[in-house]
């Protein structure tokens, strides 16, 4: 049986958090909820559809949510509950094609192109995940079908909330023509703006153009993927994520982070939450590294490996922190960002070896840990991390663990 010609799903679950809170209390149901910090420094970290209504989205601060809509409905996050509605849900995606490829906890692309003989053609899984899904999790999923990862997640936007999309190969260049330029993958604010400068409006617009055009106008690599795109050109496959020995934490923005010293206090609550976890697990890792995914989806990785393993939250923050800055970025727009520490050992064995360690660190992280595990979301924190309401924005990204 020969490869069907739209073989990729992307699926994306509809306003997760808040659907789940709505899920779990009967009585959010068709209410404006969302999920955040109450106090006038908490920050929105998912908003429902009711309350997407009145312009509220998430990363907005909690003072002005309120202020647009004064009915609105707050409830604290749960992280773990969505961490585990999460496997619920990549479980089922698995239960089709082993090639799913997670870009955070509430999204996924899949590979179903060898599945057909088993399942039917890719629309047709599309529409069997999305009632499993529904009958297992009691949640919506949208999901795009087309021929490439980057039609796909075009076509689940499209398809929101609670839809499918299939695009088929022939019908690709009829509708990729008078979407706007803001559709295509890493086109940011300041891209569009510069295309609209030189009259480029439509998807259209550009795939008449010819790419040394583009590469004149918005420079070298974003003029080159702006004209493969545009032509509905994605070469690029689904990789699955195979678990591995590591613990880390990442984030997703709903926008993307061009200021390298929010970035900086990212990485910060990150290694915070990653050293706590090693402590918690009695873990400690000689391997730090980084993750980061730019708006154009491109995603480097940077690792150091050190002599001795460690689970202290301050050799994670400086070894982090370089890393970043050796990838000089100058303003570069990120999407995603990770801590994650591999390599592990023993935790109490890694702090017998560490003999020229200042141990007023580890007091630091036991005091830490001794209050998170007393109060739960009472912590002893960084004086850096006060003001940005961390948690409540922070775990949009797959936390893998051991």
């Amino acid at each position: 049986m020969s490869r069907p010609a739209e073989p990729i799903l992307h699926a994306d679950m509809d306003a997760f958090y808040a659907s789940v809170e709505q899920r779990d209390d009967p009585s959010l149901r068709g209410r404006p909820v969302v999920v955040g910090g109450a106090g006038n420094r908490g920050v929105v970290a998912a908003a429902s559809y009711e309350a997407r209504r009145f312009g509220i989205h998430s990363a907005m601060p909690m003072i002005r949510a309120r202020r647009m809509c004064p009915d609105l409905v707050v409830v604290p996050h749960r992280f773990e509950v969505y961490r585990g509605v999460s496997s619920q849900v990549m479980q089922i995606f698995r239960s089709y094609t082993p090639l799913v490829e997670p870009l955070s906890l509430d999204e996924a692309f899949l590979d179903v192109g060898g599945a057909e003989r088993l399942f039917g053609p890719p629309a047709a899984i599309a529409a069997r995940i999305r009632a499993d899904v529904r009958e297992q999790v009691d949640l919506a999923v949208s999901i795009g079908v087309a021929p490439t990862k980057f039609l796909a997640k075009l076509c689940s936007s499209k398809a929101k909330p609670d839809g499918l999309l299939h695009l088929r190969a022939d019908d690709v260049d009829r509708f990729l023509r008078p979407l706007p330029v803001s559709d295509l993958w890493g086109a940011g604010p300041k891209t569009v703006e510069r295309l609209d400068e030189y009259g480029f409006r439509t998807i259209g617009q550009l795939a008449d153009t010819d790419e040394r055009t583009l590469v004149r106008v918005v420079g070298d690599a974003m003029g080159r993927q702006l004209h493969r795109l545009s032509r509905g050109v994605d070469a690029r496959s689904v990789v699955p994520h195979e678990p591995t020995r590591s613990v880390s934490a990442e984030t997703t923005f709903d926008e993307d982070v061009d200021d390298a010293v929010a970035l900086h206090r990212i990485l910060l609550g990150l290694s915070e939450r990653v050293g706590h976890r090693l402590r918690k697990a009695g873990l400690a890792g000689r391997t730090i590294s980084i993750k980061v995914r730019f708006a154009s989806f491109d995603t480097i990785t940077r690792s150091v490996t050190m002599d001795q393993p460690t689970d202290r939250t301050h050799d994670l923050i400086a070894h982090a922190g370089e890393l970043f800055d050796s990838l000089r970025l100058e303003r570069a727009r990120v999407r995603l960002l990770g801590v994650g520490v591999s390599n592990l050992a023993e935790g109490n064995a890694a702090r017998q070896l560490a003999l020229d360690v200042d141990p007023r660190w580890e007091e630091v992280d036991q005091v830490a840990d001794a209050v998170r595990e007393r109060f739960g979301d009472v912590r002893v924190s960084f004086a850096a991390l006060l003001d940005d309401d961390f948690d409540e924005t922070s775990e949009t990204g797959e936390d893998r663990r051991l």
